[in-house]
């Protein structure tokens, strides 16, 4: 009796244990990610960002927006047409140039999509005399195999850019979208 005991409370203890790693392990994950886009380590970025992926989300992002916008624009509907003709190839050119681990890292630094005319800002030493962090980071679950990081600026909370990272197997999490701000 006492070993049916022990059997039982180690299945239990273990229970626990799968299930409380496997609910922590997506704030391991972006916590991680947050760290190595800080910190410009651009091996750890490489790790946790499934760059295809994102890369096809933001110009999926893009496109959409400029159909959203040149469809509300009262221009011509032959120079509007003109436009949703030529953009996707410039969308791809652009997106495939910018989303580099030094762009990731600078949006979490910013809280701000990189502008393509001018570059990616390199990762800068920490000054002692300034804050280290620039952004503030809230986590929170989409679903069970999606989790969120909300990257803004203290000083303008209503723009901030969503970092989606996607369960990866059981414990293992990977950035694949970043939904960037309305503006």
């Amino acid at each position: 009796m006492a070993k049916k005991r022990v059997v039982f409370g180690l299945v239990g203890l273990a229970v626990v244990a799968f299930v409380g790693v496997y609910t922590v392990s997506p704030v391991f994950a972006a916590r991680a990610l947050v760290a190595d886009a800080r910190s410009g380590d651009v091996e750890g970025l490489e790790r946790r960002v499934d760059f295809p992926a994102v890369r096809e989300d933001l110009k999926a992002q893009l496109q959409d927006r400029l159909r959203r916008e040149l469809g509300d624009d009262r221009l011509s509907g032959s120079l509007a047409g003109l436009g949703l003709l030529l953009a996707p190839a410039l969308i791809d050119g652009a997106v495939d140039a910018v989303v580099t681990p030094d762009a990731i890292a600078a949006i979490v630094r910013t809280a701000e999509a990189p502008d393509p005319g001018e570059g990616v800002p390199p990762p800068q030493a920490a000054d002692p005399a300034e804050p280290e962090d620039e952004t503030e980071v809230r986590y929170s679950y989409r679903d069970l195999n999606t989790f969120g990081a909300r990257v803004f600026d203290p000083a303008e909370p209503d723009q901030s850019v969503d970092l989606i990272m996607t369960r990866q197997g059981l414990f293992a999490w990977r950035l694949t979208r970043v939904v960037l701000p309305e503006a």
